[in-house]
């Protein structure tokens, strides 16, 4: 998949540290572009960066709270002074929440899901779109993590289907906005890929019927893969919406 070109590609990476975003992070980077590594905690990003110079390759951490604007202002104003644009955004740094009846679950977690999975989003995507619209030659690619919650919820899961279903809204909405701009707006919907904070389901997941029962996995790299088919599109080119998902998963029939 690799792309050769005269001036390297800028991509920026949420929640980088771990996870999808790491590996993501890391097939961008065997794609030529230099990569923006962000999320809360410094070490991760660090160590990302390490291996990608011991590879050959360009990487930054820094590290930056999404849910927080000023911290995000001070990162695209970085990103603008040091590299003067921005090619494409993966958006996607999210949490998730404990998985009791809504009364059950206190409202700060609530609010810390949706300042991180809809809020951090937006003000990522808000800072993407400006620092887009001003560089030359203008425009970008903008591709968010939604989540097969986007479509359909989990047994007590009403604070991250909400979050979910708002990203796709805004990436619809991404799509119209940046038309006159050259911005072009993508979303992913992921099922069940295998990382450190999934693997439980491997165990066990509660379904619609009330049965626990473990479900089938993909591999991460999957997601990287079809991210890097977005990013090495031209921007006349796009996929709004991709789900990716483990084959035999509990999604079509859910319920």
């Amino acid at each position: 998949m690799t792309q050769h070109t005269t001036t390297p590609r800028i991509a920026l990476v949420t929640g980088a540290g771990s996870g999808i975003g790491r590996v993501v992070a890391q097939g961008l980077l065997q794609d030529g572009f230099t990569v923006v590594a962000v999320g809360r905690r410094p070490e991760p990003l660090h160590s990302l960066v390490e291996e990608a110079r011991n590879a050959g390759q360009q990487a930054v951490a820094m590290p930056t709270d999404v849910g927080d604007p000023t911290q995000v202002q001070t990162l695209f104003d970085t990103v603008e002074q040091q590299f003067g644009r921005l090619d494409l955004l993966f958006n996607n740094a999210g949490v998730n929440a404990p998985a009791v009846p809504m009364d059950e679950l206190p409202l700060e977690t609530w609010f810390k899901v949706i300042n991180t999975n809809v809020t951090g989003v937006y003000l990522c995507a808000r800072a993407a779109f400006g620092l887009m619209r001003r560089q030359m030659p203008q425009g970008g690619r903008i591709i968010n993590n939604g989540s097969i919650s986007a479509h359909t919820p989990r047994p007590f899961t009403a604070p991250y289907t909400a979050s979910k279903h708002a990203v796709t809204g805004l990436t619809k909405a991404l799509a119209l906005d940046g038309r006159a701009f050259n911005i072009v707006a993508s979303q992913i919907d992921i099922g069940n890929a295998l990382t450190e904070l999934s693997e439980r389901m491997t165990r066990g997941v509660l379904q619609a019927n009330g049965s626990v029962a473990p479900e089938p996995m993909m591999a991460a790299t999957h997601v990287a893969d079809a991210v890097r088919h977005i990013a090495a599109m031209p921007l006349g080119v796009n996929i709004l919406n991709m789900t990716v998902m483990a084959s035999a998963m509990p999604f079509v029939g859910r319920g």
